[in-house]
């Protein structure tokens, strides 16, 4: 049976991604990082690994894969997308957000290489639609 060992982003500048991603989720480089690719783990030894590698082409506006951020709460979420603003990312003027910005669960980010990213608010409870 297959599983996923890594998810990987391309980046124009491994060690500001691995820098910036460490710092984001406490992770830390498997072996030593190089210029052109790093492997990074969390801390604790459990969890998904996040590989980063040069890559030549930009980062996309709409991309067809993402990573999705979990948070507890909405305060949490607010209070982690502020720490991630802190460490570089940048908040992303989403198109996609639903017209009533109280059914949104997520706030989209990107890193310093303009990759996209969520924060996602998992306590979020949609307003109670009114007849």
């Amino acid at each position: 049976m297959l599983r996923i060992g890594s998810v990987v982003l391309g980046v124009s500048d491994v060690p500001r991604a691995a820098a910036f991603w460490a710092e984001a989720l406490g992770y830390v480089p498997r072996e030593e990082l190089e210029d052109d690719w790093v492997v990074l783990v969390p801390a604790d030894g459990t969890g998904v690994q996040l590989s980063l590698s040069t890559s030549a082409t930009p980062a996309r506006e709409h991309p067809r894969i993402h990573l999705d951020l979990y948070a507890g709460d909405s305060a949490d979420q607010a209070a982690e997308v502020e720490r991630l603003v802190a460490l570089g990312a940048l908040r992303v003027d989403w198109d996609g957000y639903p017209e009533d910005a109280g059914e949104a669960d997520f706030v989209v980010l990107a890193d310093p290489d303009g990759n996209r990213f969520c924060v996602i608010d998992t306590g979020h409870t949609p307003p109670a639609a009114t007849a």
